[in-house]
C-alpha cells in the first residue's frame, strides 16, 4: 500500500500506514476523527528517513518547496572558526546548535549554510532592528529579492527574515514552505510561546546561533529536540585580539555612605530573618523553587509583606549607591574620547543616571524614531555615552563602542556574555574594557561572583 504524507495546520497527516507498521513511526497517533495518523509537524524529517530506509513506497505531498540555486554574489572569505562551525553543522545533517561569541560573525556563517543547504530559508530573529540588520547583510550577499515578516512587513520570498512572532502567528499555515531555518538568539527558541515556530514546520534543515547556551536543563533539552543537536562552541578569549577586539574586565567595589549602609543593614536583616523562619534556602539547585516559595509566603501575612518590601529596599541600595555615581564619572574622565554605553537593572536607575548626567536614555520605552535616533547619534559620534537597561543586550551592532559599565545587573552568564558582547566587534587598534561596579559588602558581591563562572573572566582571573 502506498504511504501518502501531507501538512495541515502546523502537523503533518499519513495515510497507507499499516498496523505493522506502527512500531516505525512512535510519534505518529491515530486521528479518529479524520481516519488519518497525526504528527507534530517537526517530525516530517525523521518520518521520510524512516520510510526510506526501509524502503516503503511513499507520495510526499507535504513539502511545499523545492531545492534551489542560492548562488553568493559577493565571495565570502570564512575565518577559520566559520568553517569549522560550517563543517560541524553539515557533518550533523545541516541540523544543529552552534554557540559562538557575539560578534565573530553569526550572520556570515548562517549566509554560508544558505548557499550550501539550497533550499528556501526562514530566518528567526528576536527584534525588528535585527530583522533589519539581517535584511541588510542577506542583500549584499544575494541578489534575489529578500523577504521581511514583521514590523508591519508580511513579503514572503525564497529567503526571508522573521520576528519570532510573527513566525509563530503564519507557521501553522507556512510550516511547509521553508526547508532551512535559521534561529538567531536560539536561546529564545525553547519558550512556551517561540517553539511553535519549530514544532508546526517540517523543514529538515535547522541552524541554531546563539553567544549564550541555555543554562536549564529542560529548556536545553528542548532546544536540542526541535532545532537538533548541538554541534560547534567558539569561546570569547579563543577569539580574542583577532577575530574579536582584545578586551579587559575591570571590577571596582565602591562603599556605601554611612546612612546606606544602615538602611541597607535594616532592610537585610527583616529579609533574611522572614527567610530564616520560614526555612527558605536560595541554593544553587532550587533557586526558583525557593523563589516561588518565598512570594508565595510574603502575600500571606504583614511580615511576608514587610519582608518583600525589605527585600526591594536593600536591593535598590546595592544597585544605585551613591558612590556609583562617582565612580561612572570617573570612568568617563578615563575615557574621554571612546563611545561608552552604560547597562542598568532596571529602568528606573537608567532614567536616574540619565538627568545626573544630562545624557540619552534608551529602554522599551523609548518611542521607535527616538531609539533610531540615539542609535544613529551613538555611531556617528554626535552622541558619546548612551544609557540603557536591558534593550540593548543583544540584537543591536555597535561596533563603535569600546568601553562598557555594568552599573547593576543580574547574576546570570547570559547577561554577562551579552553586555560584553556589545563593545567587542573588532576593529583596528580597538581595546574593549567592561566595568563592572559593585557595591561592597552586599548582596552585588555575590552576583558578581556567579557571572564569573563564565570564561571571558579566565585569563582576567588571579
Amino acid at each position: 500500500m502506498m504511504i501518502n504524507v501531507y501538512f495541515d495546520r502546523g502537523t503533518i497527516l499519513a495515510t497507507g500506514i499499516e498496523k505493522s507498521q506502527e512500531p516505525l513511526f512512535p510519534y505518529f497517533k491515530w486521528d479518529n476523527r479524520i481516519q488519518k495518523y497525526r504528527a507534530q509537524a517537526y517530525f516530517y524529517r525523521d518520518f521520510i528517513m524512516s520510510l526510506r530506509s526501509h524502503k516503503l513506497t511513499y507520495t510526499d505531498s507535504a513539502k511545499n518547496f523545492s531545492p534551489c540555486n542560492l548562488i553568493l554574489k559577493e565571495k565570502i572569505e570564512p575565518r577559520s572558526h566559520q568553517t569549522a562551525a560550517l563543517d560541524a553543522w553539515l557533518s550533523k545533517g545541516s541540523k544543529g546548535v552552534v554557540v559562538l561569541p557575539t560578534g565573530s560573525g553569526k550572520t556570515i556563517l548562517a549566509i554560508l549554510a544558505i548557499a550550501q543547504t539550497g533550499r528556501p530559508t526562514l530566518i528567526h530573529v528576536p527584534t525588528i532592528d535585527l530583522m533589519h540588520q539581517w535584511y541588510q547583510q542577506l542583500s549584499k550577499y544575494f541578489s534575489i529579492p529578500i523577504g521581511l515578516l514583521g514590523g508591519g512587513e508580511k513579503d514572503i520570498q525564497t529567503i526571508t527574515v522573521s520576528t519570532y512572532d510573527s513566525a509563530v502567528l503564519s507557521v501553522p499555515y507556512r510550516g511547509n514552505q521553508f526547508g532551512l531555518l535559521i534561529f538567531d538568539e536560539c536561546h529564545h527558541l525553547p519558550s512556551e510561546q517561540m517553539q511553535y515556530s519549530a514544532i508546526s514546520s517540517i523543514a529538515p534543515f535547522r541552524l541554531g546561533l546563539t553567544a549564550t547556551p541555555e543554562s536549564n536543563e529542560v529548556r536545553e533539552k528542548l532546544l536540542y529536540e526541535i532545532c537538533g543537536n548541538f554541534c560547534f562552541q567558539s569561546h570569547i578569549h579563543q577569539l580574542a585580539g583577532g577575530t574579536l577586539s582584545s578586551y579587559e574586565i575591570i571590577t571596582k567595589q565602591v562603599e556605601l555612605s554611612e546612612q546606606e549602609q544602615h538602611d541597607y543593614q535594616t532592610a537585610r536583616q527583616i529579609y533574611t530573618t522572614f527567610l530564616k523562619d520560614n526555612h527558605i534556602e536560595f541554593r544553587h539547585d532550587n533557586k526558583a523553587f525557593a523563589w516561588n516559595n518565598f512570594i508565595r509566603l510574603t502575600h500571606r501575612t504583614l511580615a511576608g509583606k514587610e519582608a518583600f518590601k525589605a527585600y526591594l529596599v536593600q536591593k535598590k541600595i546595592a544597585q544605585s549607591s551613591k558612590n556609583k555615581t562617582q565612580a561612572v564619572w570617573d570612568i568617563f574622565c578615563n575615557h574621554p574620547k571612546e563611545r561608552i554605553l552604560i547597562f542598568t537593572q532596571d529602568n528606573e536607575t537608567a532614567y536616574n543616571l540619565g538627568r545626573q548626567f544630562f545624557l540619552p536614555v534608551l529602554t522599551h520605552h523609548t518611542k521607535v524614531k527616538e531609539r533610531e535616533h540615539f542609535l544613529t547619534a551613538f555611531r556617528t559620534g554626535e552622541y558619546r555615552i548612551l544609557i540603557t537597561s536591558k534593550v540593548l543586550n543583544e540584537g543591536v551592532d555597535v561596533p563603535e563602542a569600546s568601553v562598557a559599565i555594568v552599573f547593576s545587573g543580574s547574576g546570570t552568564v547570559r547577561e554577562h556574555v551579552q553586555r560584553l558582547g556589545r563593545i567587542l566587534r573588532a576593529k583596528e587598534g580597538k581595546k574593549a574594557v567592561l566595568y563592572e561596579i559593585i557595591s561592597a559588602n552586599t548582596g552585588e558581591y555575590f552576583i558578581n561572583q556567579r557571572r564569573r563562572d563564565h570564561d571571558a573572566y579566565k585569563k582576567f582571573t588571579p
